[in-house]
């Protein structure tokens, strides 16, 4: 239950975070750290509202997707300890239980019938179709970097490996970060704050969303980015330390995981539409590295 509670404590500061930075670097006064908390709050005091076209899949959708990635996270191992669900072969289940939820949002979307939101979902889709690669190939690497193929297993025997586990923890760590913030629609794919429905991906998707769906669409948000910072904590925290550090460096490396996508988004411009396919298969070329850098080391290619 610990890896449950402090996945959960940590996505309840996460993007209180986030907008502290971006207020102190634009020079703003800054919101409290529990302002997301408190909209959200808000959202649950409030009843959805319903279309006339729309039918049980968009108000069934929030659900669902709230649902997969609570089923998630119980995958994650932290501070060394498994996974509530833990098997061989856990890192596939749970992307296709992220992707899972991701497609009912899509198709929930479409149901509302809305131009926009179709829009919306056809770019969320895409992004997240070429995203996927890059996950699967960076933890493929380390299924044959460690001969395991658990997320707990991947990072129980990882750090053995040293010098080489520490090289590639900086560019894993790296794709991780690009991924999360695909994944959930931020800079430079998309801009959470904007309101050109043309240039909106996932805010346009959720626009016919109120109420409590719209808390819980929120509330998984912040629970992705909090899976994302657990893994890549996993890459950092050493086996052999005491708990109590363990939990402090998992809060801050949450803590440094949401300062880093604060300072991004304050100095980095969204990418041209045109331009988002190819700066995400990028990360999928960075994880070919990776793995091409495995098979060397662990002596599974031979180069002449």
């Amino acid at each position: 239950m610990l890896n449950l509670l402090l996945i959960i404590i940590s996505s309840i500061f996460f993007t209180g975070i986030i907008s502290k930075v971006k207020a102190k670097i634009g020079a703003r006064k800054m919101p409290s750290i529990l302002q997301p908390l408190y909209d959200v709050i808000r959202l649950f005091k409030k009843g959805a509202i319903y279309g006339e076209n729309i039918s049980f899949i968009f108000k069934i959708a929030p659900i669902i997707y709230f649902s997969s990635i609570i089923t998630a996270l119980l995958f994650i191992p932290v501070c060394n300890k498994v996974g509530l669900l833990s098997f061989q072969g856990d890192f596939i289940f749970f992307t296709y239980l992220l992707g899972f939820g991701k497609f009912m949002m899509i198709i929930g979307a479409m149901d509302t019938g809305s131009g926009f939101e179709g829009m919306g979902a056809n770019r969320e889709a895409l992004y997240s179709m070429l995203v996927e690669p890059a996950f699967f190939i960076l933890f493929g690497s380390m299924a044959l970097l460690t001969n395991r193929t658990s997320f707990n297993d991947f990072f129980t025997h990882y750090h053995a490996f040293n010098n080489l586990s520490y090289a590639i923890s900086l560019v894993s760590i790296f794709v991780l970060i690009y991924i999360a913030m695909i994944e959930n629609s931020r800079m430079p794919v998309d801009d959470p704050k904007t309101h050109l429905e043309l240039t909106m991906v996932h805010e346009v998707m959720i626009l016919d969303n109120s109420g409590f769906d719209l808390g819980i669409i929120h509330i998984s948000t912040w629970l992705k980015f909090s899976i994302y910072g657990a893994l890549i904590s996993n890459f950092i925290i050493q086996e052999i330390w005491p708990l109590y550090i363990k939990i402090i460096m998992f809060f801050a490396t949450q803590s440094l995981f949401a300062l880093i996508i604060g300072i991004m988004e304050s100095f980095r411009a969204r990418n041209k539409l045109e331009k988002n396919p190819q700066w995400i298969v990028m990360l999928s070329a960075i994880a070919v590295i990776i793995f091409l850098t495995t098979l060397i080391f662990t002596n599974k290619i031979i180069l002449d």
